[in-house]
């Protein structure tokens, strides 16, 4: 680790701030003279609206407006975008669901947005709210992802046959087939990718103001410039730097806070139409109705290997559910981001990947911690344990059979994807080694003398970043001698705060409490690219990188007039005398530090005189993702009596490349475990089959998973360099979420015997399971 310097456990510098209150997160933010929104939602998974009266909530006191979709189609504002042209495998494009903020003649799902009410008060426009009238002519309603494709169900879209919106592939079939046609062995297994809730600790608000022809919007987001982009682009169709969007502190994303929602355009078209700032602040509720969900995948696999227990190929056709309509990057999840891993460490001479979109009268399904790499690292390591049981091959040695070794690197999988770096091998074998894989039949006979049935699984997981292919920083060094470091990425809870200000602090020689990482307004730099796929640190990274390079060779220029030496006598050593950055002149003591240089370029820029400030922003341009990857290792103990299902084990092994700040690693795969043990034995988004309601619409009814249900995580990391970006790291905000599901199920399923068991595996469903057996 001495190439880079950077691998202390340095705990969050805005950890103080966030836990003693002082964050200011959107619904904190009020504006003089604001008015307050409320949505009216469909009650109905699929109705016309035969009619719609407001005149009741005109007059109600204390309401401002009223507007529906058809005063902002009367205002000619653009439809929210879905910004994947995705094409079938015909060649036909992907089937179009227009969309206004708010319906316009039908609803599509419970919860579809059909009026915005602004009032005085909270409480005035929820009694506006209630004063509408609206007439619905009920229609029949597609919920199921398993039968709205089958010929007879109810179509979301009559331009969707069989309410499939695209029929994708990706791979070579030709090659695939003729790999099957010589296999010794074809396992088959159909696996359920569970819809999940995203539930993050905040929801989801807006305050939106207009001042002549120019908006001001705080809002909780991933990239306030995306928001930006879109309601400029494709809503209200006027220039970019006539809409400023600002994102304070934010509590929690995982995708779901990437995108342009109904609500934002809500509130700035109320805003605009009463003249007066307005607020809209999502209840818990309405979050489970309006957020966008996770997951939803039905998925066939197939796997071909030879008589010996090596993988030919692989083959998956996928039903994805998209939900009432496609939201902003939604056909991208399951086709582009979640098929490029599906050749996972293994060396498959050929993989072939059906997606179909299929559209149902749900909530939208877009990106979720992992955003598609979850779901394909699922199936197959659900597959290999199978084909290991088939086979009667050990689950660890077919899996050591078919690893990539570290010696074929870079290694360019079956999917075309470039492996810069990894040597998985010795990852499994220290997390093997770790859980104590070769005494677990003794933990095993102890749990049956408890009257527990105790299984053990792993999955080995690899991950695929990405993101825009450029970033931005800024470096300016204030009046007040503090130094402030402006990103284009936004922190969720994920520790940017202190990661930027290490790698800052790293390479100037400025102390890390002199740093100030600023993010969240679109007004700061051009562009940003927003926090989502794992990207922050390397492309962050990358950007603050070639950022402080500009500021020290511009330190060097106003060193050499400051020192009175040739630009080049003057070198810059980060930890200078005072372990401190500082210019100085080869040769001699002569020297200044950078913030007392910085200070003096400030003050004769003052004067009125020539000066060279040091304040600089660079665009890095991102030539490569990464690929994340590790072992994930888990025991399970099952009561036959209840089918409960307890973690009393759970380890993980993960290559990250260089860790910048270890204990923020293992925090965040902290989370995304628990994201993924959540889902695979708990969380379930359930609908009511005859009327398309939401029946897990509040945590009453959907379980998120406690401190009590989750064991204490170990994780080690082992730190094999990325070799395509200078930092040598390789992203791990999503890692976690993506190998726990599969290890979870797999020790199930050891657990029930070899009895397959689909997410989630809740009580009730694993003792249907021993029961039937």
């Amino acid at each position: 680790m001495a190439k880079f310097g950077l691998s202390q456990s340095v705990r969050r510098v805005e950890d103080p701030r966030l836990l003693t209150g002082r964050g200011r997160y959107t619904d904190d933010i009020s504006m003089p003279g604001q008015a307050f929104g409320v949505v009216l939602r469909s009650p109905h998974a699929h109705a016309r609206i035969a009619s719609l009266d407001v005149s009741g909530a005109k007059a109600t006191p204390g309401v401002l407006a009223v507007i529906t979709g058809a005063d902002m189609k009367a205002a000619g504002l653009g439809e929210l975008p879905c910004m994947i042209p995705l094409k079938s495998r015909d060649g036909s494009p992907r089937t179009n669901t227009p969309r206004l903020a708010l319906a316009t003649d039908t609803v599509r799902h419970v919860g579809d947005p059909v009026a915005f009410v602004v009032g005085e008060t909270l409480q005035a426009a929820r009694d506006g709210a209630e004063a509408i009238m609206v007439d619905y002519d009920v229609l029949p309603a597609s919920t199921d992802l398993a039968t709205a494709h089958e010929a007879g169900a109810a179509l979301v879209w009559p331009e969707a046959k069989s309410n499939i919106c695209f029929d994708w592939e990706a791979g070579d079939r030709a090659k695939t087939d003729a790999a099957f046609a010589k296999a010794a062995h074809v396992t088959r297994l159909t696996v359920v990718n569970n819809r999940v809730v995203v539930a993050s600790m905040e929801a989801r608000a807006a305050v939106a103001a207009w001042e002549g022809d120019r908006l001001t919007m705080h809002t909780n987001t991933q990239g306030s410039w995306q928001v930006r982009n879109m309601l400029a682009d494709q809503i209200f169709r006027i220039p970019q730097d006539r809409i400023h969007v600002l994102t304070p502190d934010v509590g929690g994303g995982f995708g779901m806070k990437l995108f342009l929602y109904a609500e934002h355009v809500m509130v700035a078209f109320a805003s605009r139409q009463v003249g007066r700032p307005v607020k809209w602040a999502s209840e818990r509720t309405e979050a489970f109705l309006s957020d966008t969900h996770g997951r939803d995948n039905i998925t066939l696999g197939e796997l071909a290997l030879d008589a010996n227990g090596k993988f030919l190929a692989l083959r998956t056709k996928n039903w994805a559910n998209m939900g009432a309509y496609l939201s902003n990057y939604a056909p991208f999840i399951p086709t582009g981001a979640g098929t490029k891993v599906l050749a996972s460490v293994y060396g498959f001479e050929a993989i072939h990947a059906n997606v179909l979109g299929v559209l149902t009268n749900t909530v939208p399904v877009d990106a979720y911690r992992g955003a598609g790499r979850p779901e394909s690292n699922y199936l197959v390591e659900r597959l290999i344990d199978t084909a290991a049981r088939e086979l009667k091959i050990d689950r660890v040695e077919i899996r050591k059979r078919n690893m990539v070794p570290q010696s074929a690197m870079p290694y360019v999988s079956a999917m075309g994807q470039r492996y810069d770096s990894g040597d998985f091998a010795q990852l499994l074998d220290a997390a093997l080694k770790k859980m104590d894989w070769a005494g677990f039949e003794s933990r095993r006979a102890e749990a049956a003398k408890r009257g527990k049935k105790r299984g053990i699984g792993l999955a080995y997981y690899l991950e695929a970043t990405g993101g825009a292919p450029t970033e931005n920083a800024k470096v300016v060094f204030a009046e007040d001698g503090n130094v402030d470091v402006y990103v284009g990425t936004q922190s969720t809870g994920q520790g940017h705060e202190t990661a930027y200000a290490m790698l800052t602090s790293h390479e100037l020689g400025i102390p890390m409490d002199r740093i100030r990482v600023k993010q969240g307004d679109s007004e700061t730099l051009p562009d940003g690219g927003g926090t989502g796929g794992a990207r922050s640190l390397y492309s962050e990274g990358q950007a603050i990188l070639v950022t402080t390079a500009s500021v020290i060779e511009k330190g060097k220029q106003a060193a050499a007039e400051t020192l009175e030496a040739a630009i080049g006598d003057i070198e810059f050593v980060a930890q200078g005398r005072d372990g401190h950055g500082r210019f100085g002149v080869v040769g001699t003591d002569r020297g200044i530090g950078i913030l007392d240089l910085a200070a003096a370029q400030r003050k004769r820029v003052a004067a009125g005189q020539s000066a060279i400030l040091l304040d600089t922003m660079e665009t890095a341009k991102i030539e490569s993702h990464t690929f994340p990857n590790g072992c994930h290792v888990a025991e399970v103990e099952v009561d036959a009596d209840t089918g409960q299902v307890t973690v009393p084990r759970y380890i993980v092994v993960d290559d990250v490349g260089h860790a910048l700040n270890p204990l923020i690693v293992r925090g965040q795969v902290h989370g995304g475990v628990a994201q993924g043990v959540g889902q695979a034995l708990m969380e379930r988004t359930a609908y009511d089959s005859g009327s398309g309601q939401l029946l897990s619409a509040s945590f009453m009814d959907y379980a998120l998973p406690r401190a009590e249900d989750l064991p204490d995580i170990d994780v080690d990391l082992i730190e094999v360099d990325c070799q395509t970006n200078p930092l040598g790291v390789k992203g791990a905000g999503e890692a976690g979420a993506v190998g726990s599901p599969p290890a979870v199920i797999n020790a199930l399923v050891d657990a029930l015997g070899g009895r397959a068991v689909d997410m989630p595996a809740t009580p009730e469903s694993v003792w249907k399971a021993l029961s039937a057996a």
